[in-house]
């Protein structure tokens, strides 16, 4: 999808959802449009099919084969969205009644998100209890995640305190560059 395109749906996305239309620009958040294309690398923990932007797709197995060479099997959880799916996620917190800001806090705005880029991934371990919560860090992956993951370009998102304002997540690594570059 042309970047203007992709821009206009964000915008119209933005309206629906009563975003302001300077909220990326406020929280200083980067318009993340879709990959041209992606590889499906077998399926998350819902069954979903992984998509990856190429490059982070041969990351994401080197990492993936490394920590599997330590003894821990990594689970995605999360890869690619599209617009509307990410419209789908705050859509269903607003209708539990949660506020728009509560909602921005936790779940980038659509057009926003690392997911869109085909570079993110949500992490965690098989046999691990509960995904997607601060948990996470006090897991061997995690602690493995924060001495390797920049070997094969990965970077953790969004520590404490980020610039993004989004809630702590250790289980949100995105694909930066190639580490070879």
């Amino acid at each position: 999808m042309p970047h203007t395109t992709f821009q206009r749906a964000v915008a119209a996305c933005h309206a629906a959802l009563g975003i302001p239309p300077d909220y990326a620009r406020t929280r200083s958040l980067d318009l993340q449009a879709p990959p041209p294309f992606w590889i499906e690398d077998g399926l998350d923990l819902q069954g979903r099919p992984v998509r990856l932007e190429p490059s982070a797709s041969r990351a994401f197995h080197a990492l993936t084969r490394a920590a599997r060479d330590r003894g821990i099997v990594p689970v995605v959880v999360s890869s690619y969205r599209s617009l509307e799916h990410q419209a789908r996620l705050v859509r269903q917190a607003l209708g539990r009644g949660q506020p728009l800001a509560s909602v921005l806090s936790r779940i980038a705005p659509p057009g926003f998100s690392e997911h869109h880029s085909g570079r993110a991934v949500d992490l965690s371990a098989a046999g691990e209890p509960e995904p997607l919560t601060e948990a996470f860090e006090g897991t061997a992956f995690y602690l493995w995640l924060t001495e390797e993951a920049t070997r094969f370009g990965f970077a953790l998102s969004y520590p404490r305190n980020n610039r993004a304002g989004f809630i702590y997540e250790p289980w949100h690594w995105a694909y930066r560059a190639d580490p070879t570059a």
